[in-house]
């Protein structure tokens, strides 16, 4: 039998067994302690000594949240000041993702009390996906008085959700000036990716005309403005504003109570006319009829409508000014009478003899005049628009040289106007028919010599090529007349140089359209103009859309006035005046008008003897204080609905 020990032996072991175990317990705890307040100690060296100036900054931006504010757009304004796109005051909903904890539920608590269509909520969902919380969302714009007592009653529910103003673009004289000031509407992805600041609510893009071609200075510059927030958004306190800047003011060359005058001789007509100053350029008036109303564009075209503008043949859409391509017919000759007289293939003094007809390999091109002109010299030729007469002229000079003096002035050529879509026309020449596949005959160089065949022109480059045969200077219109309220360098007519084509060469011209318009029997005769002294020249042109047969033609039983409209030729004329100083050049295109002569010399009388009236280069330099009309640049508020 094992013996036991002694009872007080056995406790001793028994306490020195115990406090071996808490010995290593505590050794294992006051390691465990030591390595968790190490690891404590080395992360706070990280964050407040290696790392603290980062986390300081990060603790400031939790804090403070900026947010941008929308810059008003600039307005434009015509030569005297007349205001002809400015902005219009509109409530509008916004929602501001920072300041809430469930978007969506606010939205669709939001959509109980305010309709929102499958537009709205795409947009809204694309601005919640690709824009910082911090900036605001448009819920809905344009809210009436009722919305926006709803959205006020209901605002408890509707956390992030306020009641903001916004600008709406107001065009005041509607489709008067519509191709030329253009439009603005949203703007898309493409837009926002390029300056994200067109992602504010209510920021528009300049989609035509002038809005587009100077959007950079009519956007204006975003405002700013930082704000306190707590954790979960919302404000505590302002601590900083800056206002956003207005864009800058444009000022254009064109006269307002013109282009009323140009509109309404126009009437309803599917027309267009421009009116320069020939000696430095400026656009005076521009007119594209018929027209449209471009505040359409800023709240969104409905389907119905733009459907009504594209199946019109008129195509309102189209600024024809600019973007309207059409043979100039006999308006062409004075071109092709220049090129002549460079390339020394006629003198003034070169007669030519007109049967009424001219054959050429085995082909007959008539004359408008049946029973022919007889001999003619270029004075004559002119006169009276002899279509065999520049027939030969052109055969003699060929297309290389008359293309190379239309360049000159201003065919054919894509123009430097501040205006979008601008197309150039075309003169042809046998390179580009050959680069085509095609052979070019000598019929085309001959049908080219009154304007017909492949030759295409714009009402624009009518217009430039009258007022640089007028001044013999090498304008370029432009409708552009200040900037920052600052006169643009080419307000000065000695800011252009002069064409390289013989003074004598053009005053030889000058006499010919003279002659057309004052001397007996000439073609222009309608546009006879004695207005306080003051003489017009000018010349028609009368261009075909569809060719005729030279069998229906001999008939005698042929009258274009008979066929459908589309298929009328159109009735052009241009001319400048004051004859013995020239002052203004005018272009006018009727579409399908039929008859120059009988339709378009008599209107664009009408539109040269408003413009002497007006007379806006005059009255510019005139003393403004016993001016009528007067500049004003001042900056003026958005005006209140």
């Amino acid at each position: 039998m094992k013996k036991r020990l002694p009872y007080r032996i056995r406790n001793v072991l028994s306490d020195t067994n115990s406090r071996r175990v808490f010995t290593r317990r505590a050794i294992l705890i006051l390691a465990a302690q030591t390595g968790i307040l190490s690891l404590l100690a080395n992360r706070l060296y990280k964050l407040q000594v290696v790392n603290g100036d980062r986390y300081i900054k990060m603790a400031k931006k939790n804090l403070i949240s900026k947010r941008l504010l929308s810059p008003p757009r600039g307005r434009i304004l015509d030569r005297f000041g007349a205001i002809l796109a400015n902005n219009k005051i509109n409530w509008r909903a916004m929602l501001i993702p920072e300041e809430t904890d469930n978007v969506s539920d606010v939205i669709e608590r939001f959509a109980d009390l305010i309709s929102l269509d499958e537009h709205d909520y795409a947009r809204i969902q694309w601005n919640l996906d690709h824009q910082r919380r911090f900036i605001p969302i448009m819920l809905k714009d344009f809210l009436s008085r009722d919305e926006m007592t709803i959205i006020e009653v209901n605002s408890p529910s509707l956390p992030g959700i306020v009641i903001d103003v916004g600008t709406k673009r107001l065009y005041p004289l509607e489709g008067l000036l519509a191709h030329i000031v253009g439009y603005v509407a949203p703007p898309n992805d493409k837009d926002i990716a390029q300056n994200t600041i067109l992602a504010l609510p209510g920021m528009r893009v300049g989609r035509s005309g002038i809005e587009q071609t100077q959007e950079n200075d009519l956007c204006g510059k975003a405002g700013e403005v930082q704000v306190e927030v707590d954790s979960v958004g919302h404000i505590i306190t302002e601590l900083g504003h800056v206002d956003s800047i207005q864009g800058q003011d444009v000022a254009l060359t064109i006269d307002v109570e013109l282009q009323k005058e140009i509109s309404s001789i126009v009437a309803d007509q599917s027309a267009s006319a421009v009116i320069l100053d020939c000696r430095n350029g400026e656009v005076m008036a521009m007119v594209s009829n018929p027209s449209f109303d471009p505040s359409l564009f800023d709240s969104g075209v409905s389907h119905a409508q733009w459907k009504t503008w594209i199946q019109d043949e008129r195509s309102p859409l189209t600024n024809k000014a600019v973007a309207g391509s059409y043979p100039p017919g006999s308006t062409f000759k004075p071109a092709v009478a220049l090129a002549a007289l460079e390339a020394s293939t006629i003198t003034e003094n070169t007669r030519i003899h007109c049967p009424g007809y001219y054959d050429y390999g085995g082909s007959r091109f008539h004359c408008w005049n049946k029973y022919g002109h007889g001999s003619l010299d270029l004075h004559g030729a002119l006169k009276y628009s002899c279509d065999v007469y520049f027939y030969e002229v052109a055969r003699r000079t060929g297309m290389e040289a008359i293309h190379a003096t239309c360049d000159k002035l201003g065919l054919g050529v894509e123009l430097p106007i501040e205006l979008t879509h601008v197309r150039s026309g075309l003169i042809p020449t046998p390179k580009w028919r050959e680069s085509r596949g095609h052979h070019w005959n000598v019929g085309d160089t001959i049908v080219s010599g009154i304007g017909q065949g492949f030759v295409h022109v714009t009402p624009l480059q009518l217009a430039t090529y009258v007022a640089r045969i007028a001044t013999g200077k090498k304008i370029d219109p432009h409708l552009i007349r200040k900037r920052n309220n600052i006169l643009v360098p080419q307000a000065d007519p000695n800011y252009w140089q002069k064409l390289d084509i013989k003074p004598d060469f053009l005053k030889m011209i000058r006499f010919g359209m003279y002659a057309v318009v004052n001397e007996n029997k000439g073609s222009g005769a309608k546009a006879k103009m004695d207005y306080h002294g003051m003489l017009l020249a000018g010349k028609t042109g009368t261009a075909q859309v569809k060719s005729v047969s030279r069998a229906l033609r001999e008939s005698g039983h042929f009258n274009s006035a008979n066929l459908p409209w589309k298929y009328r030729p159109h009735a052009l004329f241009i001319c400048f005046a004051p004859y013995d100083d020239p002052q203004y050049a005018i272009s006018l295109i009727v579409e399908h008008g039929n008859a120059a002569a009988s339709v378009a010399a008599p209107l664009a009388r009408e539109m040269m003897i408003a413009t002497l009236k007006c007379d806006p280069a005059k009255n510019w330099e005139k003393d403004q204080s016993k001016n009528t009309r007067t500049e004003t640049g001042d900056s003026k508020p958005p005006e209140v609905e």
